[in-house]
C-alpha cells in the first residue's frame, strides 16, 4: 500500500492507496508545533481506522508547501513506519513539462494536481484547486503546464473579514439558502459564497477568452465541493486528484 501525504498551510491530507484505489483519506490540522511522535500517533490511528497497520505501508510520498512542518513529519514516517518518504521536489520525475518563467516557483501541490488531472482526464485541461489559496493551472494537450493563476482562498478571505471587523462573527463557509439574507451571519455567508462563485466563473471565462482551444475544467481541493453543484463552468469534480497525481509521480520514480 502507498501512503500519499499533502502538507498544506491549513491541513495535512493523508491518503492510503492500494492498487490505484483510495481506500482511506484523513485530514490533520497543520501545526508546526506538532512533534514527530504526535504525527506518528495520528498516522497509526488513521491506519487502524482503515483496517491497516504500519507493516502494510510499502512506501510513502509527500507533497509539501510548508517547509517548517517537514522535519517533524518526515521524522514521524521514519520512526513509526520505518520508511524514508519520497518528496515531490527537485530531482523527482513528474511526467509534466513546466513552461513558466521560473518553473521552480510552481508549488509541488500544483504539480501533483496537474499530473493527476492530465494523466487521469487528458488535456487540455484547467486545474482549479480550492484550498487555503485558490489556484488555476492550465495544462495543454501535450502535458505542458503553460500558465498559473493564484488568488485568495475563500476561507482566507472569510478570516480576513471577521478578523479585521470587530462586530462581524466567525461563520461557517457554506452555500446559503438564499442571497436574500435577513441576519448578519447569513448575510456574510451569502456575500462570501456568491462573490467567490462569481469570481470563479469570471476567471474561467477569461481563460476561455484567451486560450484558443476548447478545454475541460477539473475542480479539486477541500472547498471545491461547496461550488460543484451550483455552476456549469466546472466539468469534473475530483476531491482525490492530488492523490492520483502523487501515485502517478511515485510510479515514475519508484
Amino acid at each position: 500500500m502507498l501512503m500519499a501525504v499533502d502538507i498544506g498551510n491549513t491541513n495535512i491530507v493523508i491518503g492510503f492507496l492500494e492498487d490505484d484505489r483510495i481506500v482511506g483519506s484523513y485530514r490533520i490540522t497543520t501545526k508546526a508545533t506538532h512533534t514527530s511522535d504526535e504525527y506518528g500517533l495520528m498516522i497509526t490511528q488513521y491506519l487502524a481506522l482503515s483496517h491497516y497497520t504500519a507493516r502494510d505501508v510499502d512506501d510513502v510520498i509527500v507533497c509539501s508547501v510548508v517547509p517548517k512542518v517537514m522535519y517533524s513529519f518526515r521524522s514521524s514516517i521514519i520512526k513509526f513506519l520505518g520508511l524514508e518518504p519520497m518528496v515531490v521536489g527537485p530531482g523527482i520525475k513528474t511526467g509534466m513539462n513546466i513552461r513558466l518563467d521560473d518553473p521552480k516557483t510552481l508549488g509541488s501541490d500544483c504539480i501533483a494536481d496537474c499530473a493527476g488531472a492530465y494523466h487521469t482526464y487528458g488535456g487540455p485541461i484547467l486545474v482549479a484547486d480550492f484550498g487555503t489559496a485558490t489556484t488555476f493551472n492550465y495544462v495543454d494537450g501535450t502535458g505542458t503546464i503553460v500558465s498559473g493563476f493564484i488568488t485568495t482562498g475563500i476561507r482566507s478571505g472569510a478570516e480576513a473579514l471577521w478578523g479585521q471587523t470587530a462586530q462581524l462573527p466567525e461563520v461557517e463557509i457554506t452555500r446559503p439558502q438564499s442571497i436574500l439574507a435577513t441576519n448578519t451571519r447569513t448575510a456574510m455567508q451569502a456575500g462570501l459564497y456568491y462573490t467567490f462563485l462569481g469570481g470563479i466563473e469570471r476567471t474561467i471565462a477569461q481563460f476561455r477568452k484567451e486560450i484558443d482551444e476548447p478545454f475541460r475544467v477539473v475542480a479539486t481541493g477541500g472547498l471545491s465541493r461547496i461550488f460543484k453543484d451550483d455552476t456549469d463552468v466546472i466539468d469534473i469534480y475530483d476531491p482525490d486528484l492530488i492523490f492520483k497525481g502523487m501515485a502517478y509521480i511515485y510510479s515514475r520514480n519508484a
